[in-house]
């Protein structure tokens, strides 16, 4: 009798960097197409300041949960075997800090740009993540580590 193999690792269907880096470039193009005037000139000094200072702390958050990752001995990378939950640093905050630093790096792009587009392609990108990267990531976590791990969601929101 044929056996059903499983697979060591989620069924995540998008490559997850990729989702914001097409929404803020879909954003910047739509910008150019068709301007959305805020009434701000583009060079205002403090949301550009506001717009960096975002995008440093997500990367800076991101490199934070990639390290302790790898110290773990695991690939930050979704399609491949997760041999146990990390659940300090960042992970005590958030289930998705690498996800959550994906839309930061949005609306920081989009407080940078003053771009409206990428604002409003933000939420889309969140739907993205949420449907084709973390619930095919959660399904098989629950699988692979039963109530660890939904003891470990009862303490940690997906998000913030």
């Amino acid at each position: 009798m044929a056996r059903a193999l499983t697979r060591d690792a989620a069924a995540v269907r998008v490559f997850p960097p990729a989702v914001p880096i097409v929404a803020i470039l879909a954003g910047i193009g739509l910008t150019k197409l068709w301007p959305i005037d805020l009434g701000f000139e583009r060079a205002e000094p403090l949301l550009r300041h506001l717009g960096g200072a975002i995008i440093i702390a997500a990367i800076a958050f991101a490199v934070w949960a990639i390290l302790l990752f790898r110290r773990s001995g695991q690939d930050p990378a979704p399609w491949k075997p997760t041999p146990a939950i990390v659940a300090r640093g960042p992970y005590r905050i958030t289930r998705n800090p690498m996800y959550l630093t994906m839309v930061f790096l949005c609306l920081g792009f989009a407080i940078r740009r003053m771009d409206l587009w990428i604002l409003a392609l933000t939420p889309l990108a969140v739907w993205t993540l949420q449907k084709w990267v973390i619930l095919p990531e959660e399904a098989y976590l629950e699988r692979k580590f039963g109530d660890a791990y939904l003891a470990y969601k009862r303490r940690v929101r997906r998000w913030l």
